[in-house]
């Protein structure tokens, strides 16, 4: 492996990692509810996910 002669600065690191920028997540609307949803992500509220039942949402008694 390749290992560098001279310790890289932490401003030229930080030069090279400038164009990295974070993005958004890509929000839809819920079919069944109509609640916003991440992509490819089940509903929290209904638990619904491409128009089938994924996730159960029944109500939690404790005893």
């Amino acid at each position: 492996m390749a290992h560098p002669k001279r310790k890289i600065s932490k401003q030229r690191r930080n030069k090279r990692r400038t164009h990295y920028k974070a993005e958004l997540p890509t929000l839809s609307k819920c079919s069944n509810c109509g609640t916003t949803v991440e992509y490819h992500h089940v509903c929290p509220e209904c638990g619904y996910y491409r128009g089938k039942l994924a996730i159960s949402k029944e109500p939690v008694t404790i005893s």
